[in-house]
């Protein structure tokens, strides 16, 4: 018996500052409604799906730059969505920006959720590969503080059972890192939820453009899904912020690096793949059967280093 999923990634288009979050939620459930009216099972929304990509701006009030952070989940702004999502009996992935009560101290994280069909929280990720910097850089076209506003995620990644399958985690930057998906993989992860606020241009490199940052973002995904054989939903939030441009690009892939689904536009747009999560088996019991091929033992540099250590 195969074990099909129809999944559908809810990308967003742009969120400007002064958008509510209301008004956001409000198109979300207008997604929802599409992917409720094409059978979908699951979907994916983005990376901080609620706000504007505030870490391109520098705030040093915490009164400015704490309404873009969620205190609870789901919250008054949010509680239709998860309504909505358990009367149609979707399961979804939603990113947002956290603040935790943890360790005696204010703790404030990039932060993504897993929901069931009954629209109950089953697992939570902080982000742990967190680009940019953390002090404002006037050299910079624009700012990209997620070391300013955010703390690495404390979680790990870890996966979750849900819907007859292994159900992972991840975020924007964190698709760069072939650790990311290996993690997942060890864990027999099957579908790995991806939301990200991608730039169109490098603050640092500005030759670099959205075609460019397109292919990278595709690679990286396609990389981690075949070499863990594991469907990958990498779902953008998209377009022009208050002059500020994200790529879409958004895709489904399956477990053998294939593309099964895209967006083509920068807009709000639903995009829709029948996942059999059975088609990651004949890759996990073949070239990346991990009991057979992996040696661990020649991995030691993976875990016991950071920056590069050139030969003497």
């Amino acid at each position: 018996m195969s074990r099909e999923i129809k999944v559908g990634g809810a990308q967003l288009g742009p969120i400007q500052r002064a958008d509510t979050k209301e008004a956001t939620v409000a198109r979300l459930i207008a997604l929802l409604d599409q992917a409720h009216e094409q059978g979908c099972d699951f979907v994916v929304f983005p990376e901080l799906a609620l706000t504007t990509f505030f870490p391109r701006y520098y705030m040093e009030s915490k009164d400015e730059f704490e309404p873009y952070f969620e205190r609870e989940m789901p919250n008054a702004a949010t509680r239709p969505l998860f309504e909505k999502a358990a009367e149609y009996g979707i399961g979804f992935y939603l990113g947002y920006a956290e603040i935790a009560q943890e360790e005696g101290r204010t703790r404030y994280f990039n932060t993504s959720i897993l929901v069931d069909k009954a629209g109950r929280i089953v697992g939570k990720y902080r982000k742990i590969h967190l680009p940019g910097h953390a002090e404002y850089d006037p050299e910079r076209s624009f700012q990209h503080l997620e070391k300013y506003y955010f703390e690495p995620g404390n979680y790990g990644f870890p996966v979750w059972r849900m819907m007859d399958g292994i159900f992972g985690m991840c975020l924007c930057n964190d698709r760069r890192w072939p650790e990311t998906y290996r993690v997942m993989g060890l864990q027999g992860v099957e579908f790995v939820a991806l939301g990200y606020n991608t730039p169109s241009v490098n603050s640092q490199r500005p030759e670099e453009r959205g075609e460019e940052r397109l292919f990278h973002s595709d690679l990286s995904a396609q990389a981690g899904a075949y070499q863990n054989a594991t469907f990958v939903a990498a779902i953008a939030k998209a377009g022009n912020e208050d002059g500020n441009p994200l790529i879409g690009g958004s895709i489904i892939v399956h477990p053998s690096g294939q593309i099964i689904a895209r967006a083509e536009t920068e807009d709000d747009e639903l995009i829709t793949a029948v996942c059999d999560l059975d088609d990651t088996t004949f890759y996990k019991k073949t070239i990346f059967d991990f009991a057979r091929h992996r040696r661990p033992e020649h991995y030691g540099r993976i875990v016991s280093q950071t920056g590069v250590e050139l030969p003497e």
